[in-house]
Parts: structure tokens; sequence; C-alpha cells
């Protein structure tokens, strides 16, 4: 068997198990009463997230050069139909199984999707079918990945890229997932609070992206114009409607906390977006659309681990300070030498940081009675440092493993592309396709 074969045969193993293997658990179940409201808004909420990864591909895919478009795209398409197989098979019970010291789930609990038609609401998501919150949570899933993507655009190899999809969610995302939302999660034990995603996507892809940008070094040519700026403006307009579903749907019922976290997030992406232009003119740039594009993005980071526990006022800071930040991080970043292609890091890994540790100061019991702790601007201290080592933490593992995952990747498959496949740009040298 030639090494580029093991790809199909994988596949063909995978449609054999999935074919023998059948689980009687499926049929036959207990009836549970769920309330159709809350399913139906759950199941808009879902649809609403996927959208998200389509979205993401217009968005990175328009800032890249031409030559690349395709190929950046397509990066994230793909995530949709690897991570789908591979949560359906093990990711599932990986992020919500039996947990095992509260840092992974069993892979046994749900293998294939057993025991999850009829198995009894999860306790964070009590009034809506087993089955419908997996799905939810397989869209989180999809895009965490996708967006590591833009940090390596332009230089990585398609098929080293599919198995390096397949580690990171297996050991990063998975535990990650785990430990914060799962109940006898290490982290969710703790007292840390990530209403949709702050610390489980964005600060993991971003440290994720990173360790990436690193690994695989520069390109042979940084500088470029990117292809379609009004790509990243329809990806941007998919990004923030999905975001609804992303933040609103966490919520997990058509309720009052939903309508708290829809609120938030408009408001902090608004703030952040008309923050990010003004302070490049501060800076004596003009106003651009890839400005407010990349502002808004950087609210909805911000904003996804706080929506659900802090006021519209609270949101509005959370938005400006995100913008401020994360556009001194880009401006830093480029001094650097770590090509960082689309600033992965500097948008969703420090986005995703402001995001947490804003979360640990402004989160009232006002607007979610069921938090332990309130935040440090109400003089509690407990969940901004639970918040704080909670960062760090989260940090160092993203990144070991990350460089770990990269490296054995590397090891079965050179990840880089060479120089020549490069200069002719990936959409040809990786998939003979063009614009």
């Amino acid at each position: 068997m030639y090494k580029k074969d093991l790809p199909f045969f994988i596949l063909v193993l995978i449609a054999f198990i999935s074919l023998i293997y059948v689980d009687t658990n499926l049929i036959t179940g207990d009836d549970y009463s769920y309330n159709n409201g809350d399913t139906a808004w759950v199941l808009v909420s879902t649809a609403l997230v996927l959208i998200m990864t389509p979205g993401l591909a217009f968005f990175y895919g328009g800032m890249v050069q031409k030559k690349n478009v395709i190929s950046t795209m397509l990066q994230s398409f793909v995530s949709m139909a690897v991570i789908t197989v591979l949560w359906i098979f093990i990711g599932f019970s990986l992020a919500f199984g039996d947990s095992f010291q509260g840092v992974i789930g069993d892979p046994r609990s749900y293998f294939l999707f057993q025991n999850v038609i009829n198995h009894a609401p999860i306790e964070l998501a009590p009034t809506i079918p087993f089955l419908l919150f997996a799905l939810f949570q397989l869209k989180f899933a999809i895009i965490t990945p996708a967006l590591i993507t833009g940090a390596f655009a332009e230089r990585i190899k398609f098929t080293s890229y599919l198995l390096f999809l397949v580690l990171f969610s297996i050991f990063i995302y998975s535990p990650l997932a785990h430990a914060t939302w799962h109940p006898d999660g290490i982290l969710a034990r703790a007292g840390v609070l990530d209403f949709a995603g702050g610390t489980v996507v964005h600060m993991s892809a971003g440290i994720a992206a990173l360790a990436g940008a690193i690994f695989l070094k520069r390109r042979t040519k940084e500088k470029n114009q990117p292809a379609r700026i009004t790509y990243v403006m329809l990806g941007t307009g998919l990004l923030w409607f999905g975001w609804f579903g992303f933040n609103s749907g966490s919520a997990f019922g058509a309720n009052e906390l939903a309508i708290i976290a829809l609120a938030t997030t408009t408001t902090s992406s608004a703030a952040a977006s008309l923050t990010y232009i003004l302070f490049d003119n501060f800076r004596g740039k003009k106003p651009s659309a890839m400005g407010a594009c990349i502002g808004a993005v950087v609210g909805l980071v911000a904003i996804t681990p706080a929506a659900g526990f802090v006021s519209i006022p609270h949101s509005l800071v959370i938005g400006i300070c995100a913008a401020v930040t994360c556009n001194l991080m880009i401006t830093w970043r480029s001094k650097t030498s770590i090509d960082d292609t689309l600033d992965v890091f500097p948008s969703h890994g420090i986005g995703g940081i402001v995001g947490m540790l804003l979360t640990g100061v402004f989160a009232s019991k006002e607007i979610n009675p069921a938090i332990e702790n309130q935040g440090l601007f109400f003089g509690e201290a407990r969940l901004f440092l639970a918040e704080s080592i909670t960062l760090v933490g989260v940090s160092i593992y993203v990144f070991i493993m990350t460089w770990m995952i990269l490296t054995l990747t590397n090891w079965i498959s050179p990840i880089r592309v060479n120089s020549e496949d490069e200069n002719i740009g990936l959409d040809q040298s990786q998939h003979n396709e063009s614009l």
C-alpha cells in the first residue's frame, strides 16, 4: 500500500465499521418531556452556527493572495466533513462522555452516537433532546480548528492539514470542551465561566495559531494584496449573523438569557467595529472596510465567553477594549518575525483572552442568577482569579500540545509545501484549480 492510498483505506474502514455496528439502544428508550420552543430555537441556532464556517471561509479567502483563495476556503469547508465524521465516532464521547478525572470523556460512552437518541437530557440543556445538544456542540467543534488555518494560510500541505484537524480535535478541543462544559469537568467544578467558547474555541484556536505560525516559519513572500475585500465583508456578515446562534443558542432555550446573549453579542461587535476604525484614524490611518470587519469579529470573539453573564453597557466596554487591544497586537505582530498570515492569534487568541478576563470582571448575578461568583467589578475576586489561572494553564497546554501535534504530523507527512508549490499557489499545486 502506498502512503498516498492510506486516507482512502481509512475511509473504507470507517464505512465498514459503520455498516456492521448496530446499537439496539438507538431503537428503544424512555420518553422525555421537552420544551418545543427551546427545541425549535436550538435547532435554528445549530444551523446558524454551521453557517459561520462558510462565513469564515469567505472572511479568510478574501484576505489571501488570489492564487490561494480556493485552498484557503477549502480548509474551512473540509472541516465540516472531517470533524462531523470524527464527532460521530469518538469526538462527542471525548467531550461529553463519562468523565475521567474531569479531564476527558470515555471514548466508549457514545461511540457512533450509541445511547444518544434516547439519552436523558444533559444537565446543561434539560429542556431539549440530547441528540440536539450533541449536534449543536458539533458545530463548535467544526469551526474551532478552521479558525487556526488563517495563521498558516498559503503554505500548508492539504493532506497534512487533514491529519492536523483530527489530532487537534482529539487532543486539544475535546479535552477543553470536557473540562469547561461537562458538569464534572475540572474547570467547570472550579467555577470557570465560559458561556459560548471564549476559552474552548477562541483561545484554543488563537494559541494553536501562534504555535502553527512559528512552526511553519515565514512565507517566501509575506507582502500581498487581499484577493477580494468584498469576500471579507460577506464573510463578516455571515459570521455576525451566525454568531447569534453561537452565543444566544448557548442559553439552550428560547428564554430571557438567550435574549440577553443576543443583545450583548451585537452591541459588543458594533462597538468594536466602530472603535477599530476610529482607532485606526486616530493613529493616522484611513478608515477601511477591512478594519471595520476585523473590529466586528474581535468584538464577537471577546463577548463570546461573557455573553450570558454581563450587562449591555458592559458588553460595550468589552467590545471597545477588544478592538483597541487587538489592533495594537496586530501592529506589534507585524513588526516581529512571526508570520501569522491573517493575524489569528492577535484577533482570536488575544480577543478570547480579553473576553475571558473581562468575564471575570463584569459577570453579574443580576444578569445570570445561576453563577456562584460575581466579577471583580462587584467586589468579588474569586471568579477573576479562576479565569486568570485558567488562562495561563490553557495557554501553556494548547501551545505545547499543538507543537507536539505539528511535529507528529510533519513526521508522518511534511506539513509545509515546497517553495515552488508556494510560489505557484496552493490552488494549483494542491488542488489543480483556480479562480
